[in-house]
This record gives structure tokens, sequence and C-alpha cells, in this order.
């Protein structure tokens, strides 16, 4: 093989080109199988971004040694398209004729989770394709119902080999992870062709805050067992309008480029029982105030969602209601960060009393909910058992915002001479 370094001048020898190597017949058998792999590895990801307009404007590449898969690792990572392949039998065969011991990691399928009678089926999550000293690990991506790609996790089952590859310095795999669809380049990289994210930088950064959270079905089964579910006509077309709702506010925030989560009734809904509390009345979410940005107000207004009202200031206990379709509403609470806990605040109009929710430090995660990807504490249980207390799994229908809360908090009232500016009702 050493010939095909003809034109890769300068390389390092050894480790080094065995690495370049094994990228090169990788990529000769994912081509000869019309199999579209995309490069997702970080660490060659990060170097090619460094180096990206020239990589973009040079067809054969931008230098005559090899500077990026001769750097030093242990495995690169590809990414597949489930959708786009199917025919694996024959994939595996030339590559052991090619050298490569091979291992495939299959799990259940998430997106049957939620039917019965087909939850069980296994799909393939990850293959790694080892070679002399290097391995390929090419993580399958799915596409999810919210319009994203998703990976699974890697868990090895018996009697699968752990030391097959230095599993634990994998990238991807220690969770599952959801992605939106990236737009792919083609460029030539060390003299070889391959596709990458059109934009590396933004899909490192995708990556750092890419963890996912998978609904608890089961959980959301027994949960209905004990509390049959509401099908009442009122009931559908509540979860219908709050679907909506939810699916216009995240469109509306995600335009704006404001994070945001499920909060209070609708993450207690989607972590209880995988779907919208019928008797909940309103969708609320929660932004971090250090993302508050003024256009958040008009941005709803011109998405056809009147301000209902105004609580609080940006400093202090800030809360908006948007009035959505029938009397669904869209309540937005903004959280302040101290050193040991997070806070939102409570306003009450008439007599100008304000209260607080104390929260666990929390970071957030993605789910995939009534069709839309959106995040949601990853300490979800913390969240929930701090707003509900420990009886949580018991549905609640008369609620008190001011009382009810386990973790609210009397915070003192409003100066008089405020409150056209912190009560504002439309």
């Amino acid at each position: 093989n050493g010939a095909a370094f003809s034109k890769v001048r300068g390389s390092q020898s050894g480790q080094d080109s065995t690495r370049w190597h094994v990228v090169r017949k990788f990529l000769g058998l994912t081509s000869g199988h019309n199999i579209p792999v995309y490069l997702i590895d970080p660490l060659i990801l990060g170097l090619v971004d460094k180096d990206i307009e020239q990589i973009r404007s040079s067809p054969d590449g931008p230098s005559p040694e090899c500077k990026y898969f001769c750097a030093p690792r242990d495995f690169t990572t590809f990414a597949l398209l489930d959708k786009t392949w199917k025919h694996e039998v024959g994939l595996f065969r030339t590559a052991e004729k090619m050298g490569f011991q091979w291992l495939k990691i299959i799990n259940k399928d998430p997106r049957l989770d939620g039917m019965d009678d087909l939850s069980g089926m296994e799909i393939p999550l990850h293959y790694i394709f080892k070679l002399a000293s290097h391995a390929i690990h090419l993580v399958v991506f799915y596409e999810r119902s919210g319009n994203f790609l998703w990976h699974g996790p890697l868990r090895l089952k018996q009697p699968m080999d752990r030391k097959f590859v230095p599993f634990r310095k994998l990238h991807f795999g220690r969770y599952p992870g959801a992605y939106e669809k990236p737009e792919l380049l083609l460029v030539s990289i060390d003299d070889l062709k391959v596709q990458i994210p059109k934009n590396p930088s933004s899909f490192l950064e995708e990556m750092s805050h890419s963890r996912f959270l998978e609904c608890r079905y089961r959980e959301a089964r027994a949960f209905f067992q004990l509390y049959p579910d509401d099908a009442s006509l009122d009931a559908v077309e509540f979860r219908k309008k709050a679907k909506s709702l939810l699916h216009l506010a995240a469109l509306t925030l995600n335009n704006l480029g404001v994070k945001f989560w499920l909060s209070s009734g609708t993450c207690l809904g989607w972590y209880r029982q995988c779907n919208v509390i019928p008797h909940s009345k309103d969708v609320d979410l929660g932004i971090f105030i250090r993302d508050y940005k003024a256009d958040i107000i008009p941005a709803f207004q011109n998405a056809g969602l009147p301000l209902k009202h105004k609580f609080g200031k940006v400093e202090d206990s800030l809360e908006l209601s948007f009035q959505g379709e029938g009397d669904v509403k869209l309540d937005i609470f903004f959280f302040y960060e101290e050193d040991d806990h997070i806070w939102n605040g409570g306003t009450q109009a008439k007599s100008g009393k304000k209260f607080k929710y104390l929260f666990p430090k929390f970071t957030l995660c993605w789910t995939e909910f009534v069709e839309l990807k959106v995040h949601v504490p990853c300490e979800t249980l913390q969240y929930v058992e701090a707003n509900y207390g420990p009886e949580w799994r018991v549905p609640v229908k008369t609620w008190d915002w001011k009382s009810s809360p386990f973790n609210v908090q009397d915070n003192g009232v409003w100066p008089i001479d405020e409150w056209d500016n912190v009560i504002q009702i439309y």
C-alpha cells in the first residue's frame, strides 16, 4: 500500500501512516458499497475548522503532508444516516477480505417504544471496524418525528469483547444524542475525498450539548393503568391546541436564538406520562434570564400570540404570559442563578405580593415531545420533585400556584410606586 502515499508527501512513517491507510481503506469500502458516510470526528473536525477556508477553496486539499488523518488518536469517527443504506451482509464480507475485524452494536428502537406491539425491535446503533492498530467508529443516525437526527447509546452486551477497542475513549455513545440535520460538504483532506459538516464549528458546538433523554414510556404506561387517560373531547381538543402552541413557541424562540425548556406542568406531563396533562390549561416554558432578549415580546405578538400579562422586571422575577388559541395560554418563566440554587419568581396582581420558587441547579438535555425536539432539565426528577414534591406521580386537579408548589417561598411585596412597571395586565 506504500505507493498510495506518493502524493501525500512529508508524512511521518509508522503509526501515523497506518491511521491514514485505515481511513483510506474504510472510505474505499463504503464507497464501493454506495454508503454515504460523513466525518464527525471531533479531533479532526477541530483541526479542519482552523483551515476551513483553505480546504473549501482548494479542491485537491490544502497541503502535501498528512496533517489531519495522521494526527495521533486510537480511532476515527464517521456517521451514517440509517435510511441511506440497508445491505450490510456484503459490506462485512468485503470488510473481512480487506483485513478488517468488525463489531455491530444493536439495541431497542425507541421510536417504537410508544407502540406496545412493536417495542422490542432492535436496530443497529454503532459499528466498529478495526484494522492493525486503528479503529473506525461508525455512528448510525436515525430521523425522529421532530425532524432531527438521533443516535443511540453504545451499550456492550455479553459476550462482546470489551477489549476490542478502548470503548471509554469513544466520543459518541456514552449517551444518546440529538442533532439538527447537517448540510454536508465534499472536500479533499490529506488526499482523501470525504464529506464533512459544512460548518464544523457549529457541529462541534452542537456536539457538546447533544445529550438526549428518552421519554419514559414504560412508566407512562404504568401511570395510565393507575389513572386512565382522559379521552374526552375537551381533553383531546386541549392537547391539540397545546401541541400547536408549543410548536409555535419553539419556532419563535428558536428563530430568536433563545434557549428554553419545558417547565412546570408541561415538564411534569413529559416526565410522568409522555404527554400534555389535559387539565393543565396552559403551556409552561423556562428561560434563563441571561438569555432574555427584548424582542421576545414583539416576536410572539407577530406570531399571533398577544401579551396577556407581564410581571416583574428583567432584574427580578420576570414572567410573561401570551394568549394562545381558545383559552390556552403560554407562560414563560425566567430563571435566576445563584451560587447553590436556581429560582423563578411569581407575582400576585391584586396585592403586589412576590413569590419565589427554588430549584436545585440543573443542566439541559434534549428530548422529543409532541413531535418536537425540545430541551428539558437533565436532572428531571429533582426538578419535578422540587416543584411537586415526593407525590408528583399522583395527579392533582386543583392547584394553587401561590401555595401548592413544594418550593414556593414568600418574597416580599413590590413597592406601590413600581406597580405600573412590574404588574402589567392586557
